[in-house]
């Protein structure tokens, strides 16, 4: 025993790194934001243990509010986050080194809800929205889809912050405002429980903006490429099985938010799995949609390259490698 335990220690010492590779797993620290359907890749990573199938052992962390997840991604405690571009356009802005990797909502995926009354976009001038917070991407979703639909959110409108979506209901339900921007599963319980109105599916417009993505930090993608391509070929497996195993993502998105409501979950997978890309490329046009709105009173927005923001060579990298053409069977 003592002369195998001997012949072991051996082999080891002349070669440390097989010791690592055989005891040893990557670590990956990955903290999301924000409890909506967005989030659903990362739930089915954690869930179906897609990470640790490559050898990587996560720890993933659930954060209230973005900034808390940036400050983490700054002090290098975290590897990744899974938030929105507004995040990545103020941190680069201010001098950080953060850049999105993998591309996961392109657009926004909202509804604009009003009060029954209202059954146009043209009524709704002269009339008070509820946003979660001024500056919010809320907020922002609101005033791009009023102006792309010939209303100025400057002039025609007020918009005022109410909080979240119990918040926002109320204040409809009180009269305080008209109407608000709401994603599903929750434009079901508006509709039924309080009678308002789904006055237009702002996805339709289409609007170039990174509702979310993954982020890091340039530095964190040179020093652990190969940690971050497995996380980017998580992702891309997560996306595929929520595109193509209906009931399991289902059950997923009312596992994590707590939603019972069939017909609310059905569209929520609906408009979800339609808006996640099969090859997710973090370009540079849903940047410049958040630059263009800072430009004005940001004078580094206004000089900014949107392709600075983005790096899409994790993605590049699968896409030639042959990977997600196999998953999706093209």
């Amino acid at each position: 025993m003592i002369k195998k335990l001997s012949i072991i220690m051996l082999v080891l010492a002349i070669s440390p790194s097989l010791g690592t590779r055989v005891f040893a797993q990557e670590r990956l620290r990955l903290a999301w934001a924000g409890f909506s359907p967005t989030n659903s890749p990362i739930w089915v990573i954690e869930d179906r243990k897609l990470l640790q199938k490559m050898g990587v052992q996560p720890e993933i962390i659930a954060i209230s509010a973005s900034p808390t997840v940036l400050q983490a991604l700054l002090a290098n405690e975290i590897e990744a986050a899974s938030i929105s571009v507004t995040t990545l356009t103020s941190s680069r802005l201010a001098g950080a080194d953060t850049v999105m990797i993998v591309g996961v909502v392109p657009t926004f995926v909202d509804h604009i809800v009003s009060l029954s009354s209202i059954t146009s976009v043209e009524q709704l001038k002269g009339k008070t929205a509820g946003v979660n917070r001024l500056g919010s991407t809320s907020d922002l979703g609101l005033r791009l889809a009023l102006r792309k639909l010939g209303v100025d959110p400057e002039k025609d409108v007020k918009i005022i912050p109410t909080g979240g979506t119990a918040e926002r209901f109320a204040a409809l339900s009180k009269g305080i405002t008209q109407f608000t921007i709401i994603p599903e599963p929750f434009l079901t319980e508006a509709e039924k429980k309080f009678g308002f109105r789904n006055l237009y599916n702002i996805s339709d417009l289409k609007i170039p903006f990174w509702w979310n993505g993954i982020l890091s930090r340039e530095g964190i993608v040179k020093a652990k490429r190969p940690l971050l391509l497995k996380l980017s070929r998580a992702m891309v497996e997560a996306m595929h099985i929520i595109k193509t195993e209906k009931e399991y993502a289902i059950g997923l998105i009312k596992k994590n938010l707590g939603v019972s409501d069939p017909e609310g979950l059905a569209r929520a997978y609906k408009d979800y799995s339609n808006i996640f890309p099969e090859v997710p490329y973090p370009t540079p046009d849903g940047v410049k949609t958040m630059l263009d709105d800072l430009a004005p009173k940001n004078p580094k927005a206004a000089t900014a390259d949107p392709k600075a923001f983005v790096d899409p060579s994790l993605i590049r990298e699968l896409d030639s490698s042959g990977f997600i053409k196999q998953l999706y069977k093209k």
